[in-house]
């Protein structure tokens, strides 16, 4: 089953401090879950809030982010994975949801200065906020709305001792929404 798969795959490796952040990835994914249903979104986006990371997961990378040279590309392996067993109601938002964090920091000056000295580091590897020509491309993207939701709940996810529900909570919309 799906959801047994994803349950295996965090518990063995979500455990792992998140890239520099005060949680760990496992914590970072349910706290971006929380957000997003907290918000009232689709199930769909709930769903793409807990798994947005799950490239990080199945992908090697340097567990400390300051050996980060280039940009693991965790949103394109992690939308491709997930895209065997989901629509694109929940790829989708997941692959641009890096995208997204280049695009507020493009329009919107506040949550670049909200965000972490990890995901400033990152955004380097990113290629930095987007240029004019960038976002135009990026607001044609049919979920560029919901990954910038997405983004929002990611960046918000790094609470310290934030107490979440945990993966068992999803189980129920995983499995009917997975194929």
């Amino acid at each position: 089953m799906m959801t047994d798969q994803l349950v295996a795959i965090y518990s063995s490796r979500g455990a792992a401090a998140y890239f520099g952040e005060a949680v760990t990835t496992i914590e970072h994914s349910l706290q971006a879950a929380h957000f997003a249903q907290a918000s009232n979104a689709a199930d769909a986006l709930v769903i793409a809030a807990l798994l947005h990371d799950i490239g990080h997961l199945i992908e090697p990378a340097p567990e400390d982010f300051a050996d980060w040279r280039k940009d693991a590309r965790h949103e394109v392996s992690g939308s491709r994975w997930l895209a065997t067993y989901f629509g694109p109601e929940v790829c989708e938002p997941v692959r641009l949801h890096v995208p997204a964090k280049r695009y507020l920091c493009a329009t919107d000056s506040t949550f670049m200065a909200g965000l972490s000295a990890a995901s400033i580091h990152t955004l380097k590897l990113q290629g930095g906020p987007m240029s004019g020509a960038e976002m135009i491309a990026f607001e044609a993207e049919p979920f560029h709305q919901d990954a910038v939701l997405l983004r929002r709940w990611d960046d918000q996810g790094k609470i310290a001792g934030l107490r979440a529900p945990g993966f068992s909570h999803y189980r129920a919309l995983i499995e009917r929404l997975s194929t």
